[in-house]
């Protein structure tokens, strides 16, 4: 299916590729750039180079090639699985994982060992997500629910929509925040000028954080977060907002962070209701080595 779109004089004299990325959905810009390359997009009608600036007026076709479908093997991955009955479980995702397969990350992730473990899971998002209720980013560590079937996934996800399961992390960020708690009550979207990205946009979706402070460094706060909504990258851009972004954040953090291979952010607890039981189920975790070692060695800055 052939689709267009016509440039605006705010879009004038951007790079083609650029706008692309933009005005596409999770599509990367080496990603169009192939695109281009290929002529699945053109402008006006004729082919361009990617770094072709658009005029006003101009009229971009694009028809893009379909995705070929991939198989979800299972893999036999070590699970840190924290509880587990016939409805569902609760694994601490290590940091480093990919929750489940897209087109770039077809094996290593938390569902190839899920399949590999369970006997079944819930099939309510699709075969390349099976029980996956809600996800974690790459390099966030901790707690996850995982539905064995359709019904506890609908009940399980119905709780997190009426914001009844309590999911609280920590984090470590920039800055020395001088107040106790706070409320972060900001709208988060795709960032317009980065697909790759979300931000604080004015269109974008109700999204709260709580945060609190629990220790002060020279540098660095160490902070929980509970969250009331479960945007993607939420805290990551919430905190990023208000002028604290997250230590390690190669994504949303300062140009000069630390160099720790990620997001110092860590998924520490849960508390839901059973599906079938009723029962309110509470578990915690620690957070991982290198965050502890972190907290540790500002802690010995301060004392020096």
């Amino acid at each position: 299916m052939t689709e267009q779109h016509m440039v605006t004089e705010t879009e004038q004299n951007r790079r083609i590729d650029k706008l692309m990325t933009a005005l596409i959905a999770d599509a990367s810009r080496s990603q169009v750039q192939t695109w281009i390359t290929n002529g699945h997009i053109r402008v006006n009608g004729q082919y361009v180079k990617a770094n072709a600036k658009c005029q006003a007026g101009d009229t971009i076709e694009w028809v893009l090639p379909e995705t070929e479908p991939f198989t979800v093997e299972p893999e036999d991955i070590p699970l840190s699985i924290i509880y587990e009955d016939s409805d569902l479980l609760v694994v601490n995702k290590p940091r480093g994982m990919v929750v489940h397969p897209s087109a770039g990350h077809q094996s290593g992730t938390l569902v190839n060992g899920l399949l590999q473990h369970c006997d079944s899971l819930s099939e309510v998002n699709g075969a390349e997500r099976p029980g996956i209720v809600h996800r974690l980013d790459k390099d966030t560590s901790g707690l996850l629910i995982v539905a064995k079937n359709d019904q506890a996934h609908i009940n399980l996800a119905e709780q997190l929509s009426a914001k009844e399961i309590d999911r609280q992390y920590e984090a470590i960020v920039h800055g020395v925040i001088d107040h106790e708690t706070g409320l972060i009550d900001a709208p988060v979207g795709r960032d317009p000028n980065d697909r790759k990205k979300m931000g604080v946009v004015e269109n974008g979706k109700a999204a709260v954080t709580h945060f609190r402070v629990v220790t002060r460094f020279a540098d660095f706060t160490h902070v929980t977060c509970q969250l009331e909504t479960g945007r993607t990258h939420q805290i990551r851009v919430h905190m990023k907002y208000i002028g604290y972004p997250i230590a390690g954040d190669p994504k949303y953090g300062q140009r000069k962070t630390l160099d720790i291979g990620g997001q110092a952010l860590h998924a520490k607890s849960l508390q839901l209701t059973h599906p079938t039981t009723n029962e309110v189920l509470h578990f915690e975790e620690e957070a991982p080595a290198y965050f502890k070692e972190l907290l540790a060695l500002f802690e010995k800055n301060i004392d020096t």
